[in-house]
């Protein structure tokens, strides 16, 4: 099988773990969203983006460090079992640090009657962060089925003990059965969506734990130090990308009256569940390609081959680009109807994703050649352009200013991890082609917008949309059909 025919096959089954278990769990967003009120959704919008904040701190990169490190096998168990032990030292100590401070977090975060909502977070955060590193040798060890099945059982209970406890409770309560009110506190509410991410990351420690048993009794000391240095700007790069997604999301609240903050989260943050239709892909993209950028590095024609990947990921993207606009007439039923006031920036946050993706291609250089330093200053860049521009139009234009602030971000960081990067790794990226692909998907929806102005409303909407659909398809095979082929025929 070819490098790139691996590549693709495990993009497609790491996609079978993220963007079917997500789709399924896109099933929740219309529950949440029907039975909660926009300020309750903010909530959860909010916790869960402090949850990923506090995740590169607690995971520290190492993830990323086990790829540097353990990809020679004879170097595998050593940087394993260091980075493992590394962990479980670390993490028992900042999940007591949160749980003793639980009450002083949940009165800053304005929830002071729920600081019990900080213990279970502080709790996830511990199992999640120590399913990193397991979950990264299954990866570089080509391992993508477990990696998935492991995944997907996670996601199925976590679905599953929402609708236990958000549908079938109340509806057997009404119905008069009155055993489950000893398991059912209406008052509870969101803070059953956190229960059942407890209970479904528990599992996945569990079910992780025959890769503990291979921690051996090899601490190295030195070598951590190595994969500390060597992290230690990746960390950094993890908290601006995590401020470059979430930080709208953290702080619409306060740049905004109170009332309408809480509800603008709450509506932006359905929204971009919409657009994280696109980042499933790209997720999936990430897992496989990594440990393959590491793995493949000393090849003799890997800059053609990350060349290749980046033009595959191109036409993908624009595909799912194209699939979610033209469609998200049907789309947009993932979420209540009292959310679709912020439809209108589902495209600019698609496009977004995929400058992110981009990026992820383009920026694998700083990483193979130990240059994390500077991927850490173009991180810190994109993240002060998410600040300043949130900050500084959020209060005119509301959550449209954060979905234009995270495209100027993502935007600027793959141009600066291409440009940069041209110096220091100079793959033979096929830039023009890649603008013209993504030039002739935006030209397409503009035409969908335009026709809208034309067509009645109802099935010709799809009609027009299905036709333009077919046409890019077409062009597609036109511009692409033959390189793709010979790519997959090598």
């Amino acid at each position: 099988m070819s490098l790139i025919k691996k590549l693709v096959s495990e993009t497609a089954i790491y996609g079978l773990s993220s963007i079917v278990g997500r789709l399924l769990n896109y099933l929740l967003v219309p529950l949440f969203t029907n039975i909660f009120t926009k300020s309750e959704y903010g909530e959860v919008v909010e916790l869960y983006a402090w949850l990923g904040v506090l995740m590169v701190l607690f995971t520290y990169r190492m993830e990323t460090g086990f790829f540097r490190f353990g990809t020679a096998k004879e170097d595998r168990e050593r940087t394993y079992s260091t980075i493992s032990i590394s962990l479980l030292t670390t993490t028992p100590i900042l999940v007591g640090l949160l749980i003793f401070f639980a009450s002083p977090i949940a009165t800053w975060l304005q929830y002071a009657g729920n600081s019990e909502y900080i213990t279970w977070f502080a709790l996830i955060l511990a199992f999640d962060a120590l399913s990193a590193v397991p979950f990264a040798r299954l990866r570089l060890e080509n391992r993508p089925w477990r990696f998935a099945a492991i995944k997907l059982i996670n996601i199925g209970l976590y679905i599953g003990l929402n609708l236990f406890f958000l549908l079938l409770c109340p509806y057997m309560i009404a119905k008069g059965y009155t055993f489950f009110e000893k398991i059912y506190d209406p008052n509870m509410g969101v803070g059953y969506i956190f229960i059942a991410n407890l209970v479904a990351s528990t599992s996945t420690l569990i079910l992780l734990s025959p890769l503990f048993l291979k921690i051996k009794n090899q601490f190295d000391a030195a070598l951590l130090k190595k994969i500390l240095w060597y992290a230690a700007p990746l960390i950094v790069v993890g908290l601006a990308s995590v401020i470059n997604e979430l930080f709208d999301r953290l702080t619409l609240k306060w740049l905004l009256p109170a009332a309408e903050g809480k509800e603008a989260i709450g509506v932006y943050g359905a929204v971009y569940k919409l657009a994280m239709l696109m980042s499933l892909f790209t997720q999936a993209f990430n897992y496989a390609a990594e440990p393959f950028f590491f793995s493949n590095a000393n090849e003799k024609d890997s800059m053609k081959i990350y060349a290749q990947v980046a033009r595959l990921f191109t036409i993908a993207g624009c595909l799912a680009f194209l699939g979610i606009v033209l469609y998200i007439d049907i789309v947009k039923w993932f979420i209540g109807e009292n959310f679709w006031e912020g439809l209108h920036v589902v495209p600019i946050l698609l496009m977004a994703n995929l400058c992110l993706g981009l990026y992820y291609n383009f920026a694998i250089w700083y990483k193979l050649k130990d240059k994390t330093y500077i991927g850490a200053l173009i991180a810190i860049i994109g993240a002060l352009i998410t600040i300043g521009l949130n900050i500084l139009f959020v209060p005119y234009f509301s959550y449209t200013a954060s979905a234009w602030a995270t495209l100027a971000c993502y935007g600027f960081m793959a141009s600066a991890a291409y440009l940069v990067g041209q110096k220091y790794y100079p793959v033979p990226y096929p830039m023009i082609r890649i603008f013209m692909l993504i030039g002739i998907a935006l030209a397409f929806y503009i035409v969908s917008l335009s026709l809208r102005e034309l067509v009645p409303a109802g099935a010709m909407v799809y009609v027009v949309n299905t036709i333009l659909m077919i046409g890019y398809v077409g062009i597609l095979y036109i511009l692409e059909g033959d390189w793709a082929k010979s790519v997959f025929r090598k």
